[in-house]
């Protein structure tokens, strides 16, 4: 095999063994990002709800304005009528749209409860929003930090699978099956934690802890974008998490108290618990 041969194979070998890209934006995507978490399932139920409901006001709408346009024209309807009240049609015109709110109003708030409500977290994870990139802390796994910056354009390799203005140098690992609690706070002006596929859209406020959370159900890489305008740079804030196995998290893990000089002290053994409640 000849020296072109062996780098085909190579790269060919390289972007198999990279993380598959499961949450992105595609070239002229239509609809929602693939569902990562079962907030995000939740949010594509209500907006398939939404969207049959609209549809159907709006034909019945557009049916009303051309069967009045036809039935009323001036040829068919020479005399006009001078009625100015009719009890009937202004009953069901104010029943009619109290009832589709109801109809809206109950999952709605079912949705956001659901979002909100951290239950029986594993782990925590602090995001910072900062002019212009992202930092992150692990509180339950000895203090690990650090930076995430938008990989330049002129650097972007995509035979690692970089996407451009997505890829960090470092991705925010996580486990999956695992109930993530993520906190967003911002040292500076109000950014906002985003990630599409997750369901997930938290503001980062100055001098103030906001709380959502995630359950990734599958691996790969996540991507989302900083989506509250905070200056000049607001385009280089990507978010970029990586999901994968507990086993490997925690691999992760030592990896970075070590390279931190981190001494690690009892924190949650997410593998070990799985094992025991299998």
């Amino acid at each position: 095999m000849g020296t072109a041969g062996l780098l085909a194979a190579g790269s060919a070998a390289a972007q198999d063994s990279a993380p598959k890209i499961k949450g992105a934006p595609e070239p002229w995507q239509l609809g929602l990002q693939e569902a990562a978490t079962p907030v995000m399932e939740e949010v594509q139920d209500f907006h398939n709800l939404l969207l049959v409901i609209i549809t159907f006001i709006t034909v019945l709408v557009l049916a009303l304005m051309l069967y009045t346009g036809w039935r009323f024209h001036e040829k068919r309807n020479p005399t006009p009528s001078k009625t100015t009240h009719n009890t009937v049609i202004e009953v069901i015109w104010t029943a009619v749209p109290v009832i589709i709110l109801v109809v809206i109003a109950i999952p709605s708030f079912k949705l956001l409860y659901y979002e909100d409500q951290v239950v029986d977290a594993k782990m925590t994870v602090k995001a910072i929003g900062r002019q212009w990139y992202w930092s992150y802390e692990y509180p339950d796994h000895g203090g690990i930090s650090f930076d995430a910056f938008m990989i330049a354009d002129s650097e972007i390799e995509p035979s690692k699978g970089e996407l451009r203005q997505l890829s960090t140098n470092q991705a925010v690992v996580l486990p999956v099956d695992t109930n993530v609690r993520i906190l967003t706070t911002s040292s500076d002006v109000l950014h906002s934690f985003a990630m599409p596929s997750m369901g997930v859209k938290k503001d980062a406020v100055p001098g103030q802890l906001n709380e959502t959370w995630v359950r990734i159900q599958e691996q790969g890489l996540y991507y989302g974008q900083c989506s509250e305008l905070c200056g000049v740079r607001h385009n280089a804030m990507p978010i970029e998490i990586k999901a994968v196995s507990k086993q490997e998290f925690e691999q992760w893990v030592g990896q970075m108290q070590a390279k931190q000089g981190i001494t690690p002290k009892d924190q949650p053994q997410l593998a070990d618990a799985e094992a025991n409640a299998d």
